[in-house]
């Protein structure tokens, strides 16, 4: 079983200056099925446990010897913390070569690697595609996942987010008997199987993509949500909401949240800028993103991607929305013009954008706070 959404038991920091008191309280809320994550002795050490441990509760003594709990209580209230903004590194995706940036990691041992640098970087999610042995196109071989997710886990503590689209080459294409080709429903739903996954995308819609030449069919019909949701469901995988026009967010994505697939918080990543290869898709404009946004569903956490030269304002825009962002060499090769970018400095950048608008990157543990997954 993966890790888990939906409802847990509350998170607490027990705090005060006898041992015994706080003994009893851990007993107490313990017996109670109530999670103790910490303790501490005085405000100064509930203030350091917090910001590290991120509880839900802080059950506080009032009058404690150094920094009382009122003290405490106003610092812990917020004023001095800025927001968090989740940075989502993608750093492969199922499209680009090395051919066309010697950058993308594309085996497992570069992937774990690369994200591992960008969990250092600031970044606090991985959304993963992987590639296969040998040509290194794109798969969503369950056995390959495995042992990205498995690298990636034993060097950092990051969120897994894996891929249910995989690519436009590869595995992930078929040819049917009317000369159709199409990006295979059977080989989506394989990346999802592999050990550690704690999200997947989840494309509720059907478009047309120009990949490499081909015109490829991505279909996602209402039944095919419908098992893919189901399937997640068992597995304890919490989906991510891809959307990239308004139909994607008001049509399919609301049926499933509304039907209790899904529960808050909502994670919608609006992916702007594929419109000239994805047929339907809209450009980044900031009328674009605010039309989007106007749509989500209340509950819903607002992520932005986009695509190339797109990226650098639309994440900018994205932060000044309050929502959160995504870059990667999944969805931009460059750094600037004519200058071949890693997933470093695009995670590197970033953080920088979100500190200098008074925000904080997000650790993989408060990044998981936000989105309702457990903790490790």
């Amino acid at each position: 079983m993966n890790a888990g959404v939906g409802e847990r038991a509350p998170r607490v920091l027990v705090v005060d200056d006898q041992t015994l008191i706080r003994t009893g309280f851990r007993l107490i809320l313990t017996a109670r099925g109530i999670e103790v994550v910490g303790e501490a002795a005085d405000g100064a050490e509930a203030v350091a446990a917090a910001r590290e441990l991120r509880p839900d509760v802080v059950l506080m003594d009032i009058r404690m010897p150094g920094m009382d709990g009122l003290a405490a209580t106003e610092i812990l209230r917020g004023h001095d913390r800025p927001p968090e903004v989740i940075i989502t590194i993608a750093p492969t995706g199922g499209m680009a070569t090395k051919a066309e940036n010697p950058n993308l990691p594309v085996s497992p041992e570069e992937i774990s690697e690369d994200v591992a640098a960008c969990v250092a970087a600031g970044a606090s999610v991985a959304a993963l595609h992987a590639r296969r042995p040998g040509d290194f196109e794109a798969t969503c071989n369950p056995n390959v996942y495995a042992e990205i997710n498995t690298l990636t886990r034993e060097k950092t503590d990051v969120v897994i987010n894996n891929s249910t689209g995989g690519g436009v080459f590869g595995d992930m294409i078929k040819q049917y008997d009317t000369g159709e080709w199409r990006i295979d429903w059977t080989e989506r739903l394989k990346g999802i199987e592999a050990p550690l996954v704690e999200m997947a995308t989840f494309d509720a819609q059907t478009f047309v993509v120009n990949g490499r030449g081909r015109e490829l069919l991505c279909k996602t019909s209402p039944a095919e949500c419908d098992q893919l949701a189901a399937r997640m469901t068992e597995l304890g995988i919490k989906p991510e909401w891809e959307v990239m026009s308004i139909p994607n967010i008001v049509q399919d994505c609301r049926r499933l949240i509304e039907s209790g697939f899904d529960t808050q918080p909502y994670w919608i990543n609006v992916v702007l800028g594929l419109n000239r290869p994805f047929q339907g898709a809209m450009p980044y404009t900031p009328r674009a993103l605010h039309q989007m946004v106007d749509e989500l569903p209340n509950g819903a956490q607002l992520c932005v991607s986009a695509i190339g030269a797109n990226q650098l304002p639309a994440i900018t825009h994205a932060i000044l929305l309050g929502g959160h962002v995504r870059v990667g060499l999944e969805d931009n090769l460059y750094y600037r013009r004519g200058e071949l970018a890693t997933n470093v400095e695009l995670v590197t950048r970033a953080a920088r954008i979100v500190r200098e608008l008074g925000c904080e990157p997000a650790t993989p543990g408060e990044a998981r706070d936000i989105l309702g997954l457990t903790r490790l």
